[in-house]
């Protein structure tokens, strides 16, 4: 994030939203949500190839409900309304997010699609809400525009 010159306020709604950071973003992003008192929430997606190795992660790292029901609908439920994480505001951190987007693109852009979701109904109700997945440099290179 920060080579790029591009910095956020973790702290304003409509600012809130899905990035892609690098690898090494991660830290500094959890000590200015900790700062501002937002609710970090770290997940590692390190050896996670499938939906259902996703879905329990998030259940561990979130401290979901008991009743989640381990599927998309649900995960997009609770991200909606974290009320057994009170705060004014969260912040998600992915690690290893690329081994997931490698071996299950499907199951990643589901949840890509989820995060976005949860991050548009956070910044609608004025509170900040973010997620950021944390890839390696070289997923940054494939995307260049062509010339």
């Amino acid at each position: 994030m920060s080579p790029h010159g591009f910095d956020l306020d973790l702290t304003k709604p409509t600012q809130s939203g899905v990035y892609f950071v690098g690898v090494n973003d991660l830290d500094r992003l959890a000590r200015a949500a900790t700062r501002d008192e937002l609710r970090v929430c770290r997940t590692d997606l390190a050896g996670c190839h499938d939906k259902d190795a996703l879905l329990r992660r998030l259940a561990v790292s979130l401290q979901l409900p008991a009743t989640f029901g381990h599927n998309w609908d649900a995960l997009a439920d609770c991200l909606r309304d974290l009320g057994w994480m009170p705060a004014w505001g969260y912040v998600l951190l992915f690690e290893h997010a690329d081994e997931l987007r490698q071996s299950a693109a499907a199951d990643y852009d589901i949840l890509l699609g989820i995060l976005d979701d949860a991050a548009t109904f956070g910044s609608d109700h004025d509170m900040p809400w973010f997620a950021f997945l944390a890839l390696p440099d070289s997923a940054f290179d494939d995307h260049h525009p062509s010339a």
